[in-house]
């Protein structure tokens, strides 16, 4: 059943930091395994992209991954904080209806990933974001791939994105960088989207800890939507036949 379950890490100045599954357990960036070094195919044009992401998947794969089905993977994360958003409602034709909104600045960051072929995800909540916490977010999606399957997540160029000695990438999962600038290639921007429509408009939190359970109870309910997820996240483009 979906759930979220919070832990301490030392790594973020001993601040709470609250993580949301949909599966698994929680796991800190300090023990997170080392996982083998990835190759990264870098910044390619958007039409380039779209047009030849089955060679750019090909390429990009490592020799582990030969002969294992393919699940392609889209991952971002959203800053959700107490000012929330304000989002279009029902009203009579030349009203302003009224609406609460938050002056306060404490905030979350929500990590999320989605398999469109699966309509799965995997999703974490921590204060702020950093390779450290990047690298627990990848444990939790490695541990959401199949066992007989080896994951090409796309993903933009965000600082701690960057593989490296800090970043640790799970062997079954190979990172794929999206073009610079194009954002909308990413359907995660969607979910993010109609989430904050949905779930984190027009609301008050108390604080940081409302924020996490805020973010936890919105990506676990739309994991529960798997007809919204494939709605929402798939590409045609995005299709690799192994």
């Amino acid at each position: 059943s979906a759930g979220f379950r919070r832990d301490p890490l030392a790594a973020f100045d001993g601040k709470k930091a609250g993580m949301g599954y949909l599966t698994g357990t929680c796991q800190s960036a300090r023990s997170a395994d080392r996982g083998t070094p990835q190759r990264l195919i870098l910044d390619p044009l958007p039409g380039q992209l779209q047009k030849n992401f089955a060679t750019l998947v090909a390429d990009a794969l490592p020799p582990q991954a030969v002969g294992k089905a393919l699940e392609i993977w889209f991952q971002d994360e959203a800053r959700v904080d107490q000012q929330g958003t304000l989002a279009y409602m029902w009203a009579p034709i030349g009203s302003r209806p009224a609406a609460v909104r938050d002056n306060r600045h404490e905030s979350a960051y929500l990590f999320g990933a989605i398999c469109p072929d699966r309509a799965v995800g995997a999703a974490i909540v921590m204060p702020r974001v950093s390779s450290e916490a990047m690298s627990v977010h990848l444990a939790e999606i490695s541990r959401s791939v199949r066992p007989d399957a080896h994951a090409v997540l796309v993903c933009d160029g965000a600082g701690w994105h960057q593989t490296g000695q800090r970043l640790t990438v799970p062997s079954n999962i190979t990172l794929l960088r999206l073009p610079p600038y194009a954002p909308e290639l990413n359907p995660i921007e969607n979910v993010w989207q109609y989430l904050r429509a949905n779930q984190f408009s027009m609301i008050v939190w108390d604080g940081y800890d409302a924020v996490v359970d805020a973010c936890c109870k919105a990506w676990n309910w739309l994991m529960n939507d798997q007809e919204r997820i494939v709605s929402i996240t798939t590409r045609n483009w995005a299709q690799v036949r192994t």
